[in-house]
């Protein structure tokens, strides 16, 4: 199912309620935060979605919401807004690694489409790191020799090449391939190369 929850972070009422309604109008989900630091006490309870935050607010600016997101490793996109724009601040956002940055009065449909570019990224990233979490889970069932072997057969080796680089008969070669498929859940050649790649990766 396609992410669509917005974070809208805006200590100005009225722009959080009309914000709100444009973007409930294409279907998103909006959840409204009168602050940042608002928004930070319920962050860890809270499902992953798009943040969209005005910079100049009390207590926490959006600019420092950005530094606590990344402090915690919270990588869900940020688009910030702001209706005293500059290209300082424009360029801060941009190192700490938002979205966008859009200054007030701002375009509906720019706000819109930047909202839903930032939430498909954000889905794409998930589902990514998704995949990862469950090849890291499969590689762990792996005894050593297993992990021998996949390496080789990652690297191209036949079984007969691999039992000579290890000292083993190809007949077990075979029976530990066997096992490979087994514990990872795959009989494709390339889908296990591919998960041996994602555990070099790590």
């Amino acid at each position: 199912m396609s992410l669509r929850l917005v974070h809208l972070i805006d200590d100005d009422w009225e722009v959080r309620e009309a914000l709100g309604f444009l973007l409930r109008t294409v279907g998103l989900d909006v959840r409204g935060y009168q602050d940042a630091l608002a928004f930070l006490d319920a962050l860890p309870g809270l499902p992953p979605g798009c943040i969209v935050t005005d910079i100049r607010m009390p207590r926490l600016t959006g600019l420092k919401l950005q530094e606590r997101l990344a402090a915690s490793r919270c990588r869900w996109p940020v688009i910030v807004i702001t209706g005293h724009g500059d290209v300082e601040a424009c360029r801060v956002a941009f190192r700490n690694g938002a979205a966008d940055f859009l200054t007030k009065p701002i375009d509906e449909q720019v706000l819109i489409d930047t909202v839903q570019a930032a939430l498909a990224r954000l889905e794409a990233m998930l589902a990514a790191e998704a995949d990862a979490s469950s090849a890291r889970q499969r590689l762990e069932r792996l005894s050593e020799r297993e992990r021998e072997i996949l390496a080789l057969i990652a690297e191209g080796h036949s079984s007969k090449e691999a039992a000579r680089r290890l000292g083993i008969s190809p007949r077990t070669v075979d029976t530990h391939r066997a096992h490979l498929a087994e514990k990872l859940e795959t009989s494709s050649l390339a889908e296990m190369v591919r998960l041996h790649l994602q555990g070099a990766d790590r």
